[in-house]
C-alpha cells in the first residue's frame, strides 16, 4: 500500500554541527510515509558530521543545485547547523525561495537562524530554541513559546523533545497540499 507522500521530494539541509535527531526522525517519518528524501549540503557528496559525532551523513546534492520548484517541501535541522548555513548562500537563496513559492519549510531548534538571514520571517509567527528568540524578534518575528508554530507555509519547532509535533506538522502540511 503506497505511503501518503508517495511521489513528495523533500529536500533536508545539512551542514556540520546538525543536531541527529532533527534530521534523522523527520526524515524517517517521511520516508516510511513514501516520500523522497534528499539531503542538500554545501557540496554533493560530502560528509557531514552531528553536532554529537555520533552521525555521519552524506549529502545527495549540492544546495546550489537544487530548484524549489522539483521540491515539496525544505526542513531545516538544528544544532550548530544553521549558524554554518546562514554563511552558505546557496542554502540562505534556497530557504527564500521556497518561502516565496509556498512551499511548507519546516525549521527547528536553530533552523530559523538561516530563515533570518533569508529574511522571510517579518511579521510571522515563530517558534525556535529560547537563545535566539531575540534574533527573530530583531528580524521582525512574532516569538511564541510552543512545541510547533503553523504561520502559513512555515513550520517551527524549539527542540527535539518537539519532533512528533513537527513531523506530525510536515506530514500533515504535505498532505493538504496534495488534497488542494
Amino acid at each position: 500500500m503506497p505511503g501518503r507522500l508517495e511521489g513528495k521530494r523533500i529536500v533536508f539541509l545539512v551542514e556540520n554541527g546538525f543536531e541527529e535527531s532533527e534530521l534523522d526522525v523527520p526524515a524517517q517519518a517521511l520516508r516510511a510515509e513514501g516520500a523522497e528524501v534528499v539531503l542538500a549540503g554545501a557540496n554533493p557528496g560530502a560528509e557531514y558530521v552531528g553536532k554529537h559525532g555520533s552521525a555521519k551523513v552524506r549529502s545527495d546534492v549540492a544546495a546550489a543545485a537544487v530548484r524549489m520548484d522539483e521540491f515539496d517541501a525544505l526542513v531545516i535541522p538544528g544544532g550548530y547547523a544553521p549558524d554554518r548555513m546562514r554563511l552558505r548562500h546557496a542554502m540562505v537563496d534556497l530557504a527564500r525561495e521556497a518561502v516565496r513559492l509556498g512551499k511548507p519549510v519546516a525549521a527547528i531548534c536553530h533552523g530559523p537562524q538561516l530563515l533570518i538571514s533569508a529574511d522571510v520571517l517579518r511579521g510571522r509567527t515563530v517558534t525556535c530554541w529560547p537563545s535566539i528568540a531575540v534574533d527573530v524578534k530583531n528580524a521582525g518575528g512574532l516569538y511564541v513559546d510552543r512545541p510547533v508554530v503553523e504561520d502559513g507555509n512555515l513550520i517551527t519547532s524549539r527542540k527535539p523533545d518537539d519532533l512528533p509535533k513537527f513531523t506530525e506538522a510536515i506530514i500533515r502540511a504535505l498532505t493538504s497540499s496534495a488534497e488542494s
